[in-house]
């Protein structure tokens, strides 16, 4: 058995991590956002980094929890997640914009709601 304490924890930095990128994106309306101006690469850089955290913290996860827990919540692409964090790591200058600003656009939301229903079943 595992640390049930020690995986809330864990799941609720995602979730910090998540709300930062939700805040950082709310002016990010395209990818150009992101590759137009100084600003909107740091934005980009600083979110990549949140993803990179998060990746690690997921496999970190997975790992404790031996592929139980994730394997639970079939609607997230965990794989993918913990790939992009590989991505992020080992081809910083590949990082494609208009990527980033899909996976923010398409996938935070649904992440986030699943962490919450997770932390809230570890908790309950």
């Amino acid at each position: 058995m595992y640390d049930k304490d020690l995986l809330v924890a864990i799941l609720g930095q995602i979730e910090d991590a998540l709300e930062k990128i939700k805040h950082r994106t709310l002016t990010i309306t395209s990818a150009d956002d992101f590759t137009d101006s100084p600003q909107g690469l740091e934005k980009l850089d600083g979110i990549c980094m949140l993803f990179l955290a998060i990746g690690e913290s997921l496999k970190n996860v997975d790992k404790i929890t031996d592929g139980e827990l994730l394997g639970r919540y079939p609607e997230i692409d965990w794989k993918g997640a913990i790939g992009f964090r590989d991505i992020i790591a080992h081809h910083y200058f590949d990082i494609d914009a208009e990527q980033v600003y899909w996976i923010c656009s398409h996938h935070v939301a649904p992440l986030s709601a699943t962490l919450k229903k997770m932390i809230g079943e570890l908790q309950g």
